[in-house]
């Protein structure tokens, strides 16, 4: 058996053409093997192409979800507009949920034409196709952002998250220019698995939650504030040297990574995944 989940680094093919390997497809096609429906010379060749896609611009990894447990994320800045769909495309054909993030309208608009399916969140600027594994929100994310202008980067992680099955409580526009506002809320933070907290200007709503709370708090800097604030390098090294227990730092404006950190530590311990 273990030998069978070590030959999981390559892709299934079939007669219709290449779709991506997951958890189910692996699964099915091992117990075919097990109940003589299925030879191993038979699932061998099915496993026999190697785990990506190469388009020559970019080698699309259909592998990831079964590694990672999420497939992989289109970061849209840098490439062109018809590279974004064609990935896209290669993404969403193996049943796939896609994100592509940093995504401007006339880039929705483009994958729309070709995957009508498609949706656009404004505020979190991201594209998002659902794949056909449908998942029950689960255990407890909580999103915070200290002012109105961080809502991009906080959505940005509260979408990713989501995506990944986790439950999430948004609680916006609660930094320490009215932290009342941010202790009328306390209760329902409180239950939280993991906090992100998403700040602009001084950043310094992270160190006031990670005095607060008991579970792990992803801090998000983000670029928005005046000149001194350096495009986030002042909230950024405020919640580096934070003297609260407990608090981690992405990078500036980076919803997506912190988003996807919170969903995993939210995994841990709940049922039908592992830790």
């Amino acid at each position: 058996m273990r030998l069978c989940y070590n030959i999981i680094q390559f892709k299934i093919c079939t007669e219709r053409g290449k779709y991506a390997i997951n958890h189910d497809k692996l699964a099915d096609l091992l117990t075919r093997v097990q109940q003589g429906a299925l030879s191993v010379e038979q699932a061998l060749e099915r496993l026999r192409t190697l785990p990506y896609e190469d388009l020559g611009f970019a080698k699309v990894d259909h592998h990831r979800a079964l590694r990672k447990g999420f497939p992989e994320v289109i970061f849209c800045p840098g490439k062109t507009t018809a590279q974004i769909v064609d990935i896209a495309r290669r993404l969403a054909s193996t049943g796939a949920t896609v994100l592509a993030t940093r995504a401007a309208p006339e880039v929705y608009q483009a994958v729309r034409r070709e995957l009508p399916g498609a949706e656009y969140s404004m505020v979190a600027r991201a594209i998002i196709i659902r794949g056909a594994e449908k998942l029950e929100p689960a255990g407890n994310i909580g999103v915070i952002s200290a002012g109105t202008a961080d809502l991009p980067v906080a959505e940005e992680a509260a979408l990713t998250a989501e995506l990944m099955g986790g439950r999430v409580n948004r609680v916006y526009d609660v930094g320490v220019a009215g932290i009342h506002r941010l202790f009328d809320n306390w209760d329902r933070l409180s239950k939280a698995r993991v906090l992100v907290v998403v700040a602009g200007m001084e950043g310094a709503l992270a160190s006031v939650v990670g005095g607060m709370a008991a579970c792990p708090i992803i801090a998000v800097p983000t670029s928005v504030g005046y000149g001194a604030h350096f495009q986030g390098l002042a909230s950024l090294l405020t919640m580096l040297n934070s003297c609260a227990a407990g608090v981690a730092v992405v990078n500036i404006d980076n919803g997506f990574g912190a988003g996807y950190t919170a969903a995993l530590i939210n995994r841990i311990g709940l049922e039908g995944y592992s830790a």
